[in-house]
């Protein structure tokens, strides 16, 4: 008989099970700048249906999140009309790990360093299931995109460009 190891809680997985929330986890072999087009593929699901965690800062280097469907870009501009802010672009990974608690490609909005605002591309609330990494690379755990709201309170926004 063999023994299979659980893997070990990561602050994503513990904040889902602290509220509850009901989700899968999908274990894939992380690629070096393959982003959602690799985990998708390992998992047989649409890149429309992986959601990407972006940290990102304003004009006052404020931190804040954006979730996106893993096919999409972002649009800074629109972001940041919406989010009545000057100016929104990506952190440089090293302050994203510092904000987040999370390495680069491991990044989850759950269980993060500090509590950062969250941004949620409006779209994905349509979605029936989401991938959306757990905390570490090559793990993403599937959900109902609606726990996001229930445990983050993100504003909705629709910022999404054809990638």
């Amino acid at each position: 008989m063999r023994n299979i190891i659980p893997v070990a809680d990561t602050p994503a997985t513990a904040f889902l099970k602290s509220h509850k929330v009901i989700y899968t986890e999908h274990k894939y072999a992380y690629v070096e700048h393959g982003g959602t087009e690799v985990s998708a593929r390992s998992l047989g699901v649409p890149e429309y249906a992986v959601v990407k965690t972006l940290v990102m800062q304003d004009e006052t280097a404020r931190p804040l999140i954006v979730l996106m469907h893993g096919d999409r870009k972002v649009s800074t501009k629109n972001l940041a009309r919406q989010a009545h802010r000057k100016r929104i672009e990506p952190c440089k990974p090293d302050a994203a790990q510092r904000h987040s608690g999370y390495q680069v490609g491991g990044t989850s909005p759950f269980g993060t360093r500090k509590k950062l605002p969250v941004y949620l591309e409006r779209s994905i609330l349509e979605l029936p299931k989401i991938y959306i990494n757990g905390g570490r690379r090559g793990f993403l755990v599937g959900l109902a995109p609606g726990e996001i709201v229930r445990t983050l309170g993100p504003a909705l926004v629709t910022v999404a460009l054809e990638d």
